[in-house]
This record gives structure tokens, sequence and C-alpha cells, in this order.
């Protein structure tokens, strides 16, 4: 009986569906089509934003829904429901066949303006929180280890993703745009679906898991920048000049400096945007500031002949230090939630599955060869650096899963008419690929057994402040009071793990991490806040000790009973 009950609600969807699809031959004819600008014979702006509303609605709620049952249902990343939901309801599926998303002409752009433009303010919005969620300090320690590992898996998958696209029948010449762009698509890498792996098996800070973030953000860097050079090579063939190397290390130059002198002016002035920020007083009003400078920068990097994610992502690096960077986050994160999700419809919806039929062999060896190509280039670096086997094939299966990044690449190309819907379809393929078999092999081989070859000498741990309590609600309680008085000095809180009480406190040049083991509480700081940690620790006792004295007096013979009208114990 409970099985059933369980499964009413999955079998009313299905109905559901299954109902709409049987009526759908008759609203071609009716509502939906009576919508769009084509049927109502104008294309005023009126229209186009009715349509517009329509087509948000069906995107937001199709996303969210195929996303959630694949990471429940299906136990993969939800942005393969999202991509796959996009493919169902794009024009060249279902939503041409009901007149949602009207079939485009011949060799035109698939998706309207309008709604592409939304894409893209999502890409923009995806790529600044990457960048601010990036620890410019967490490779130090690994940082050989890092360099090695995100330059060898760059250079090894670009030269064997142009010669797959060469040899595989998907490019006519090494420099052709289809192969440039199949080879840059090659050297990205999803860190966020190896986090979430390392996360729930523990291995986040590991030797190898913070060798695999290292190496991310290389691996970003270096692709970010190869996407610059490539779309400007691209540009040069299609202008039907004859590529000029000088030019193109003028490209790469362009690139580069872009890059280093947009991060260390903002790697400079991180601090004072960031007490720029601060003087506002509203967080909400911080984050929104902060997305506009992202925006801006982005429009930037366009201007500068960069593609628009390029600056998002700076941006968002820039401001990875300073102390509000993850209470930006955290206010952003609703935004991201909410359209990101979009994006990655949309780009679902621009897959052609016609025209992807004719490549679907070469495709599907394409995205194999690429695979292995990412995993032998950082196995092999991370071998070099003090890994063992196993420890290297963790940190090349870490490497290995393709996803937002491949796919704005991708769409980067697709929408500036450099490569076909064909190729576009190859680099959905891959990420599909790819994102399903990394996890499957990470799992299997981050085991108990280390990875090093030599077990460093451990460093000396931080001695932290701790206070043992009579149970988990007082030390509970405790920890709130520290945590809020930390904020009502102005420093921000956030939780690192969900579901867990571990915090870290940030302000100016402080850093305390505050956490609860069952009765236990625990404040870790450097040598230089240790006092200040204990001194907040000391304050709040006194208040908590304030707090049960009150609570002493009012429980004498009968007061708390009159209060409360009687009770038995």
């Amino acid at each position: 009986m409970t099985t059933r009950s369980h499964l009413k609600p999955h079998l009313a969807i299905v109905a559901g569906a299954l109902s709409w699809l049987a009526f759908a031959a008759p609203a071609r004819a009716g509502l939906i089509s009576a919508f769009t600008p084509a049927a109502a014979g104008v294309n005023g702006i009126g229209d186009r934003m009715t349509m517009l509303v329509i087509q948000l609605a069906v995107i937001l709620c199709a996303a969210k829904i195929a996303g959630f049952a694949c990471e429940r249902w299906l136990r993969i990343p939800d942005v393969l429901g999202e991509l796959g939901i996009g493919i169902v309801i794009g024009p060249y599926a279902l939503g041409g066949w009901l007149n949602l998303f009207p079939s485009p002409a011949a060799n035109g752009f698939p998706i309207s303006p309008e709604l592409y433009g939304i894409a893209t303010v999502a890409s923009i919005v995806l790529l600044y929180l990457a960048g601010l969620e990036t620890d410019l300090s967490m490779f130090l320690r690994y940082s050989l280890a890092s360099i090695l590992v995100g330059v060898g898996g760059v250079v090894v998958s670009f030269v064997f993703g142009l010669l797959g696209a060469v040899w595989f029948g998907l490019a006519d010449s090494f420099g052709s745009p289809s192969a440039l762009f199949l080879g840059v698509i090659s050297t990205a890498t999803s860190v966020g679906i190896t986090v979430r792996v390392l996360s729930r098996r523990h291995r986040l800070h590991s030797p190898e898991g913070v060798t695999i973030l290292g190496a991310a953000v290389i691996d970003d860097i270096i692709g970010i920048v190869l996407l610059a050079i490539v779309i400007g090579m691209s540009r040069l063939a299609d202008g039907g000049d004859s590529v000029n190397w000088w030019r193109v290390l003028a490209i790469a130059g362009k690139a580069f400096g872009f890059w280093l002198v947009c991060t260390g002016l903002g790697l400079l002035l991180a601090r004072r945007i960031g007490k720029f920020l601060e003087f506002f007083g509203s967080r909400e009003t911080m984050a929104t500031l902060s997305l506009g400078f992202a925006l801006f920068l982005a429009g930037v990097s366009e201007q500068a002949g960069l593609a628009l994610i390029i600056g998002a992502y700076v941006m968002g690096l820039s401001l990875s230090k300073v102390d509000c960077a993850d209470e930006l986050r955290r206010r952003l994160e609703p935004v991201y939630h909410t359209f990101v999700g979009v994006f990655f419809c949309v780009l679902g919806m621009m897959v052609n599955l016609g025209e992807l039929r004719s490549v679907l062999i070469p495709g599907l060896l394409f995205s194999l060869f690429a695979l292995f190509s990412k995993l032998f280039g950082c196995t092999l670096p991370s071998l070099l650096a003090g890994f063992n086997w196993r420890g290297a094939l963790r940190i090349g299966s870490g490497m290995l899963p393709r996803g937002e990044v491949t796919l704005i690449m991708a769409g980067v190309g697709l929408s500036m008419s450099l490569i076909s819907q064909d190729i576009f379809g190859v680099a959905v393929m891959m990420t599909l690929l790819c994102t399903i078999i990394a996890p499957v092999m990470m799992t299997r081989l981050f085991t108990d057994a280390s990875g090093l070859r030599r077990q460093p000498r451990p460093e000396k741990a931080l001695e932290p402040l701790s206070l043992q309590l009579p149970n988990k609600e007082v030390a509970e309680f405790l920890m709130s009071q520290i945590l809020e008085m930390f904020e009502q000095e102005e420093c921000y809180v956030h939780q690192l793990a969900t579901g867990e009480p571990i915090f870290q406190v940030r302000k100016d040049r402080i850093a305390i991490t505050v956490k609860r083991e069952d009765d236990r509480l625990l404040l870790v700081s450097s040598e230089q806040d240790r006092e200040y940690a204990r001194l907040m620790m000391i304050e709040a006792l006194a208040g908590l000790s304030r707090i049960f004295d009150g609570l002493r007096q009012m429980d004498k013979p009968g007061l708390l009973r009159k209060q409360l009208g009687g009770w038995t114990v």
C-alpha cells in the first residue's frame, strides 16, 4: 500500500503528460499557435513579449522537472536533464511541431534573439559565480602538480581534439573553425560534477581533490584564452584572409594581456571594490552591484574582441578573495538556480537531431577519443608530480567531466556561425558521454588506499579553542550566540558544508572556523586571531550565563506554573 501511494503522484504526472500529448495536435491550431507572431501576422513588440513569456514558462518548468528527475531517480547530474529536455521541446522536435518554438528558416538561427539574450545573461551569471567560487590559494601546496595537470590536460586534449576532428571526418583541415572549436571544446573541465562526487565521499580536501581543483583553475583559464584565440583565427578565416601567424600571436597576446591586466587590476582593487560594496550596507544591493560589474566587464570583453564569458569569469575570480565573496554567491544563488537551467535548456534546443544522425558514428568516436586524451593528458603529469597510479587515475578521472564550460564554448561558436549544428551536436554528445562515465570511474577509484608515492610530512595542526558543554543542545545554542556576535561585529559568516555545523567567519584578514562536534564547541584560527576568538567565546559564555541566571530566577516555586497555567512533570 505504501509503495502504491508513493507512485500515485508520479503516475499522475505521467498521465498528465500523456493527456497533453493526446490533445497536442488540436492545440497547434488553437491557443499556442494564436500567440505566435507568424499566426498573428505581425511582429509587434507585444506579441513577441507574450511569446517570450510563454516560452520561458515552458522552459523553466520543463528544465526544473527534468533536472529533478535526473538527480532523484537516475542519479546523474541535473544538467543532463536540462539539456535533454531542451532537445525534446526545441524547434527541431516537439516545440517546432506545436509552433511553440517555430522551426527556423534554412540556415537560420534556431532561437529567437529575445530568448537567446536571456540565455546569454544566464551564462554570464554562471561563469561569474564559477569565478567567485574559485579559491586562488587552494593549489599553493600542490601548485606544481596542479600546473602540470592543468597544462598537460589542455595541451594533450587540444592536440588530440584537432587530430580527431580531421581523422573522423568532422573537419576538412586542422586550421578550419570546426577543428579549432572541437580542439578547444575538448580541453574544458566541469569541476562542479567532480566536487559533488568528492564531497559525497569526503575527499574534497585530499591531495588528489586539492590537485584537481587547482588544475581546474589552470584548465579554465587556459581554455578560455584558447577560446579567444580560436575566435580570432576563425574570424580571419571567415573573412577569406589567409592565416597570418603573426596576427595569431597578436590575438594570443591580446587574450593573455586582457586576462592578465583585468585579473591583476581586479585582484589589486578587490579589497577596495569589496569596501565599496559594503558601503551600501544592504547585502542584496552588494550582490546586485557585483553582478552589474560582471555584466559590464563581460561587455568590455566582447568589445575587445573576446567572449562575454571571459569578462564574467575574470570579475568573479577577482572578487573571490574579498570578505563578502560567500555572501555575494549566496545572495545570487536564487538567480543562478532560476535562469541557468534556461541556458542549458536553450543550448539543448539548438541541437538538430536530424543533422546529428549524419555524424553519429564520427561523433561517438570523437567523444571516446576526447575522453581518453583528457585522461591520458592529466594522468601522466600526475605520475611525474609524485602520485602513484591510483592517485594519478583519480586525478585523471576527476578532470574528465565536461559540462557547462563545454556547452558555453560550443554555444559561442554556434551563435557566431563559426560551427554548424552537427558540430554543436558532437559537443553535446561528448558532454553527455564524459559526464556519465566520469562519476562512475571516480566512485570506483576513490577508496581508502593512498594515492601518493610518499606520504607528505604532516603539517603542524592549529590547536583549536575547545569547550566541552553539558549536552548537544547547549552547544548548539552557544554556537548560535557566537555566530550572531560575529555578525554584529560586521563579520561575514557562512556555512562551509550544508547540513554540517561548520562555519567560516571572515573580516579583513581575520579567518576563524567555528564548528560543533556533538556537545563540544571548537574555534580554529591562526595565532594572531586566537585572542580575538577567545574573547568572543568568553563574551558568549558570559551572555549564556546571564540567560541561565535569569531562568533560575524565574524558577521559583509556583511562578512559572502560574504564568503558564500549570503543568505536570
